[in-house]
């Protein structure tokens, strides 16, 4: 058994409301090997997958609580055979249900059965608008084929949704990214600026851009929104680390967000899996409900008393919720040390520190990037996929 219901430590904090938003994360196998991917550094030591039954009941807890909004993702969810079946037993419960995919696998007579099966929405992933840089981010031949799925998507009346994490190598690209989403037909665009964490921490060198990029970048953005203003809605995701003010993470730690992992642990954030002494709870132990309202873990950094003055004092922690403490961790080796993405924290200079290393890394990668042999290594990426997961979880470092 693992996980404490040991209760938190502001014992002042208010009681959460119910976890409104469930992220489903149904496996960690995916065909695509993205230098960014959000899943945890080690996700190959964690694959004992949930089965049917114990994910049918999960939602059923989860929606018995209040929660109302359902995303489906993993990895890749639709390498579940049972994907439907969720899906149905979701859309019964009464679940606004969102599949998150890369497309891999999304026929038309999938399509079709998902969408009889209740399916709501889906979001289709794209590394870049062009054919070799895709190819190459993802280390797969996926180009084509996303852009047949986009079509098959819209064929079946869901809302066309498209999703890029933008970084160095295609921030130069957004504008023909909002002119690819256009010639789909999407109604909605998200181009979200990578976060740091998993994958997208091991690559930072490589895929963090310079500030003037990132300006550049969003002018283009804005351009492009005055003249799709109703037709397309452009989502752009800034990166705190640049506009130095934490982002509200989840909108509070254990607030309204909860993620169960392919092997029934539940976080409170995509990448809480990593700290140190968090205790995550699994769901082949505890109930949802003491899950979210007695375990440690879900407690740990609710209400103010776990901050530190610079936080606690600030009055922006009501809207910022003392930020991202994932992202401490990474910089300080503590997960309640203040956001060093936050211009008050005596951290920030570590963040700025990277910041500044990005036109040197960036004039050293200057190549074209190619989807060929030893392309990764010239680029300084390593790339998502079991063997790196493996070596990089039981050594410091490893190469691609």
């Amino acid at each position: 058994m693992r996980g404490s219901m040991a209760g938190s430590p502001d014992m002042a904090a208010p009681r959460p409301g119910p976890p409104l938003w469930l992220l489903a994360e149904l496996t960690y196998r995916c065909p695509l090997h993205c230098v960014f991917c959000s899943n945890p550094v080690d996700y190959a030591r964690h694959d004992a997958e949930l089965d049917t039954g114990q994910w049918l009941d999960v939602l059923a807890q989860a929606r018995a609580m209040g929660a109302v909004q359902l995303g489906l993702s993993g990895g890749e969810p639709l390498l579940r055979d049972d994907l439907e079946v969720i899906v149905e037993h979701a859309h019964r419960l009464g679940f606004y249900v969102n599949l998150i995919t890369s497309g891999i696998g999304l026929t038309e007579a999938r399509a079709k059965a998902l969408k009889q099966a209740g399916l709501d929405h889906v979001q289709l992933s794209f590394q870049d608008s062009t054919r070799e840089l895709n190819d190459f981010l993802s280390c797969t031949r996926t180009f084509e084929l996303k852009s047949r799925v986009a079509s098959i998507i819209k064929a079946q009346g869901f809302p066309m949704v498209l999703n890029c994490v933008m970084h160095r190598h295609n921030l130069p690209h957004v504008g023909r990214i909002i002119e690819m989403a256009e010639a789909m037909d999407a109604q909605y665009l998200e181009l979200a600026n990578t976060q740091y964490y998993g994958w997208a921490w091991v690559n930072r060198e490589a895929l963090m851009p310079t500030a003037h990029e990132l300006i550049q970048a969003e002018e283009e953005v804005n351009r492009h929104r005055a003249r799709l203003d109703g037709r397309m809605k452009i989502l752009w995701v800034s990166p705190d680390v640049v506009e130095a003010r934490p982002k509200a993470c989840m909108n509070g730690w254990g607030a309204v967000f909860m993620l169960v992992a392919p092997d029934g642990v539940a976080l409170p954030c995509h990448s809480a899996r990593m700290l140190p002494g968090l205790d995550a709870p699994s769901v082949r132990d505890f109930s949802l409900r003491e899950i979210w309202h007695d375990s440690r873990a879900f407690n740990a950094y609710r209400g103010d008393a776990w901050m530190s003055d610079t936080c606690r004092s600030c009055d922006d922690k009501g809207h910022d919720f003392g930020g991202c403490r994932c992202q401490a961790y990474l910089f300080t080796g503590s997960a309640a040390a203040t956001d060093p993405a936050c211009r008050k924290s005596p951290h920030r200079g570590a963040v700025d520190a990277m910041l500044e290393r990005a036109p040197q890394a960036r004039a050293a990668s200057e190549q074209p990037l190619r989807f060929v042999p030893n392309a990764a290594r010239q680029a300084g990426l390593v790339y998502r996929g079991d063997a790196n997961s493996l070596a990089l979880s039981s050594e410091p470092e490893a190469a691609c």
